[in-house]
């Protein structure tokens, strides 16, 4: 056995003669009899007492605690008693993701997360207090994909507490505990038109920008983080090195997102545009911290930059530039008329060009091209339009549907 039962109402003496005998403690007939004590794997003592007459369950439960050590399932009965939020707290401390992405999973644990169940031990969760607190998410009015991405965070804090051995299981994969689905919308793409509409009423200064976003396929940031270095216009290749990312509402630079660095192709059209832009505007060398507000010092010679020679915010330039153009084109502003809306133009050009899912993933910048397909597998022509496509290619000639069997039985 891994420790041993003490009886805590006797205590064993020697008589005179060297006899041993039970005697009654001060305790005897009061609190709880027996304590069950074993050594932790980490060599700290631990023990859990139980009343009179209960000495078989002491011991079956310290035959469970042996057993549990044997196997290497053994969790601390005294770690589980630590709230969610002191767990969360020292989880993200040891996280080393990107600072953005570890201030952003801080605040949204800080805002909806730790008031509600924030003060519960993490070990004593049980499926129905997820399945509350998925439904003040819902009733709180949260969009589906914000709160599928919470609930993400919630269940990977909870996996690691499990790796930890702090807990036994994951709480959010009980069965009756359902992420939040993804409302059923297809991503639509902007068509021709309200591009250039978009472009012809942004600012001047800021006009060109809708070239590398429509025309690169670059996000808002990779955008923002453009350089005269990054665009080689004789090879016909934008490199995609950086973006201009918020900390604490303060920019920095950072690797693209997850860190994939990624050469894009250059059209001629958006080279032009480039080459026009910075003869208007010529770039400024831009001095930020790399990816933390204390990282070393990163110089960039940027293409786009605030009248003021400053990097682009983009809550500003959303504010203050997009969404105004975005309503004078006669468009309503809305999450799915963002600058992100180009980089959809970009893939549903692509698509309907006939290129393929994994070069169009490359340029995207995407982890996983099952991620590009899943986004707009329904942009792609379909087989039975790609089958008339490909016979009407080698038949639909004129003189080959004069040569078909009608006409063949005329000259018989």
């Amino acid at each position: 056995m891994a420790g041993h039962i003490q009886d805590r109402w006797y205590k064993t003496e020697t008589t005179p003669d060297g006899k041993t005998t039970r005697v009654k403690t001060d305790r005897y007939g009061t609190g709880l009899r027996y304590r069950a004590r074993y050594i932790a794997p980490d060599g700290t003592e631990k023990s859990k007492s139980f009343p009179d007459k209960q000495k078989r369950r002491a011991e079956l439960w310290l035959s469970n605690v042996e057993a549990d050590m044997s196997r290497g399932d053994y969790v601390d009965p005294v770690a589980g008693k630590m709230t969610f939020s002191q767990y969360a707290s020292r989880w993200i401390a040891t996280q080393n993701t990107d600072p953005a992405t570890r201030e952003s999973v801080e605040m949204r644990l800080r805002l909806h997360v730790l008031p509600h169940i924030g003060s519960r031990p993490i070990g004593s969760f049980t499926p129905t207090h997820l399945r509350a607190w998925i439904r003040l998410l819902e009733d709180a009015g949260l969009s589906a994909a914000y709160r599928r991405g919470i609930f993400a965070h919630v269940s990977t804090v909870f996996t690691a507490a499990v790796e930890d051995r702090i807990i036994r299981f994951n709480p959010c994969s009980a069965r009756s505990v359902k992420a939040p689905r993804l409302d059923p919308r297809k991503v639509k793409p902007w068509p021709a038109e309200r591009v250039k509409a978009v472009r012809a009423v942004l600012p001047e200064r800021y006009r060109a920008m809708v070239e590398p976003a429509a025309g690169c396929g670059l996000r808002q940031g990779e955008v923002f983080g453009l350089a005269v270095e990054d665009v080689d216009f004789l090879g016909g290749t934008v490199h995609v090195v950086r973006q201009v990312k918020l900390l604490r509402g303060r920019p920095v630079f950072a690797p693209p997102k997850g860190g994939k660095e990624r050469d894009v192709p250059l059209p001629e059209s958006v080279a032009y545009a480039l080459a026009a832009h910075l003869t208007a505007f010529p770039a400024r060398e831009i001095t930020l911290p790399w990816k933390t507000l204390d990282g070393p010092p990163v110089t960039a010679t940027l293409l786009f930059t605030s009248p003021e020679g400053l990097s682009l915010n983009r809550n500003r330039f959303n504010d203050r530039v997009w969404r105004p153009a975005v309503r004078a084109s006669g468009t309503a502003s809305g999450r799915d008329n963002g600058m992100h809306a180009l980089r959809h133009f970009y893939a549903s050009v692509l698509l309907d060009a006939g290129e393929s899912i994994k070069a169009l993933s490359e340029y995207l910048g995407h982890h996983d091209p099952g991620f590009t397909l899943r986004t707009y597998t329904h942009l792609m022509p379909t087989s039975e339009t790609r089958t008339r496509a490909a016979v009407d290619r080698v038949l639909g000639d004129s003189d080959s549907i004069n040569d078909g069997p009608d006409t063949a039985r005329g000259s018989a």
